[in-house]
């Protein structure tokens, strides 16, 4: 189970969180962050498998729990904001091939508004969070 664990969550990092996967490569410490998070869930995991849970459940409760702290992704917001709000720009990105690591270069740009706001999913759909995003999106591109 904590191989299939460690392949989710990786899974999961690579698709919402860009930012995180390069920083964890960058470090060489993918191989310690994924064993890190999995070994701390297993002792939940045990509980679950010893109360009768099936093990396609345990492993759905584990890996939300698992990617609880990476949630909202910064990632899929700015790409969200990026493709509704400059569109001509996102559709310029992907046929570039650059989009992934120009949202993660915004991810970073943008991190003191995120920080500001204090970026959440309570406060997700705040529109003046998506404004002041828009701003420095704006100003990135030009």
């Amino acid at each position: 189970m904590q191989s299939m664990l460690k392949e989710k969550l990786w899974t999961y990092i690579v698709h919402n969180n860009p930012d995180l996967m390069f920083s964890l490569q960058e470090d060489y410490s993918v191989t310690r962050y994924l064993e890190e998070k999995v070994n701390s869930i297993m002792p939940v995991a045990g509980q679950l498998l010893t109360e009768g849970r099936p093990l396609y459940a345990v492993e759905e409760l584990c890996l939300e729990t698992l990617t609880e702290d990476l949630k909202p992704s910064r990632y899929l917001y700015i790409r969200s904001v990026i493709e509704e709000e400059f569109k001509q720009d996102y559709d310029r990105l992907k046929e570039n091939g650059v989009l992934t690591f120009e949202i993660v270069n915004l991810i970073e740009a943008c991190k003191d508004i995120f920080s500001d706001f204090g970026f959440s999913r309570e406060n997700e759909e705040n529109r003046h969070l998506k404004y002041a995003i828009i701003g420095q999106i704006h100003q990135y591109l030009l």
